[in-house]
């Protein structure tokens, strides 16, 4: 069965034979790319235990595969521009499939961090290319459901990652973390096989420039190398190492030569033009804004269960169902909303209720538990689902009202930058987390320590508690210090509950800062409603 077209050449889409093939593949895809990612970020203190690597040295797995990740983000524009997305995606796969295969057998830290960059560079490829395609392949009234799946997609499987990982660590092996991927993109290749048809490369256009990888290369090098002094950072003690003074300066001379290159030598398969329309400025704000707010699920949250709590990952893993599982049935509804009503509203109220659902989680105290943040994290599961699909439905509205799906190089230039936009924003929020929380568990620590004094009553008091509590199993000097330790570790815990409740009120913030980004962002002339029925009538 073969789609039929009846528009003119110049705003005929790209035609699949099985189009809805294509798109559960490329869907599928972006799912891989995101549950690898999360299930090596949950599972990294597995994965060194296993491989027997210290602190510092795992700390290159997880930078290694998201920096080529990164990498590949801009160069996929061309790639894809060049090639076709099925030539891309297929080879991609292919490989991802081995690289990933073949991790798990490496015992050696060269070997995985160089099997990692290929994973990473391979499955970079799967996201740029998503977006692009859904929105050329699928009937206009069919895309809203595209974007709920897309979303749905996302946001489950960064939740979902801690439940996988504990199942695989608690009933299978570390190893699935791997091979985990290996098992789905066989079946991602074989829908992209059947739903995106054979091609054949695109020839130059007589006057036209001729497409060039090296701004890409440039691009994508900077790209990365800012990438890895963001990640590392915190380790390594931001601007007073060397290696990240150079990975900046380095990573911000590419980008600019990048830039330069493109207005001195044109590439046709890249229209900066098209990024500088207001709404797609803000939309990257709250792309970045929207990477942040969920860390207070995928950091806030099993930080304080984990540390202050003592509960196994396993043990975590249902909390963050609670945000995952609703999601298929909110994103359905977000869709019908976004039918009738204007996608900034439904982003108002979406980050609204993350903010409230943040304060209401910086009530947190050193006794809560799983279930004390039920009520928040059904606010927050709600909150999540309209604000992501409103801000992908955002995005596509403005690419639908911009006519950018009649310039390829438009639609490549949009995926390429919110890649990047994607991948960066959600670096640079967790590298201000990484920073935040630590800073105010230190403050905390010292602001308790004050207090906390031989002499003062209600010190003595809990001391003489505590001292009581050891004195039939201990000599009197022996309890004492054993009361010292556990009233120093009382502090900790407190000192620590304290950073996390900050924390939530750090991302309740941004969602008020998101909240004005929003406000100003200007009305498109044709929302999905017109857009879906002018569709209908068409055929």
């Amino acid at each position: 069965m073969t789609s039929q077209a009846t528009n003119s050449p110049e705003t005929t889409p790209v035609l699949t034979v099985h189009p809805y093939l294509g798109v559960a593949g490329v869907l599928l895809g972006a799912m891989i790319a995101t549950c690898t990612g999360r299930l090596m970020s949950v599972g990294l203190a597995d994965i060194r235990g296993a491989l027997h690597l210290g602190f510092d040295e795992g700390s290159w797995i997880n930078t290694s595969f998201n920096a080529s990740m990164m990498f590949i983000g801009p160069f996929s524009v061309y790639l894809g521009g060049l090639l076709g997305p099925r030539r891309v995606l297929l080879a991609c796969a292919s490989i991802f499939t081995a690289a990933s295969f073949l991790i798990p057998f490496s015992h050696s830290l060269p070997i995985v961090i160089g099997l990692l960059i290929v994973a990473g560079l391979t499955a970079g490829t799967f996201y740029p290319l998503t977006l692009s395609f859904v929105l050329r392949n699928l009937p206009m009234q069919f895309v809203l459901l595209g974007i709920a799946m897309y979303a749905t997609d996302i946001i489950f499987t960064t939740d979902m990652a801690q439940a996988w990982e504990s199942f695989f660590i608690e009933h299978l092996s570390w190893r699935w973390i791997f091979w985990n991927g290996t098992i789905l993109t066989p079946l991602m290749m074989v829908l992209i096989h059947f739903g995106i048809p054979w091609q054949p490369l695109p020839k130059p256009q007589a006057g036209h420039p001729a497409p060039s990888f090296r701004g890409f290369l440039y691009a994508s090098l900077g790209a990365a190398l800012l990438y890895v002094a963001l990640d590392q950072g915190q380790r390594l003690d931001w601007f007073h190492s060397s290696l990240i003074l150079a990975l900046t300066i380095t990573g911000v001379f590419l980008v600019l030569a990048a830039v330069v290159r493109h207005f001195l030598l044109p590439n046709p398969l890249i229209n900066y033009q098209f990024l500088l329309r207001r709404n797609t400025l803000l939309l990257a704000l709250v792309l970045i804004s929207f990477r942040f707010v969920m860390l207070a699920t995928v950091v806030s949250i099993p930080s304080f269960l984990g540390s202050v709590r003592g509960f196994l990952p396993l043990q975590e893993a249902p909390v963050l169902l609670w945000v995952a599982v609703p999601q298929f049935i909110l994103g359905i509804a977000a869709m019908a909303l976004m039918r009738r009503v204007d996608p900034r509203l439904i982003l108002t109220a979406g980050f609204s209720l993350v903010a409230i659902a943040c304060l209401m989680n910086s009530r947190v105290t050193s006794v809560w538990a799983g279930a004390n943040f039920g009520m928040s994290q059904a606010a927050m599961a709600i909150g999540l689902a309209l604000a992501f699909n409103a801000m992908v439905g955002s995005i596509v509205l403005e690419v639908l009202n911009s006519g950018a799906l009649t310039r390829p190089a438009d639609v490549l230039t949009f995926a390429g930058f919110f890649q990047i936009t994607r991948l960066f924003g959600g670096e640079m929020g967790a590298a201000l987390m990484g920073h935040f929380i630590p800073i105010r568990e230190q403050f905390h620590s010292n602001m308790l320590g004050m207090k906390i004094q031989l002499g003062n009553t209600l010190t003595d008091y809990r001391l003489l508690g505590l001292r009581g509590a050891f004195a039939h199993h201990s000599t009197g000097a022996t309890a004492t210090g054993r009361a010292a330790e556990v009233l120093a570790l009382q502090v900790r815990q407190q000192a620590f509950t304290l950073a996390i409740s900050d924390s939530f009120v750090l991302v309740a913030t941004c969602c008020v800062a998101c909240l004005i980004v929003v406000a100003f962002m200007s009305t498109v002339p044709t929302q999905y409603g017109e857009i879906i029925a002018s569709s209908v009538k068409a055929k």
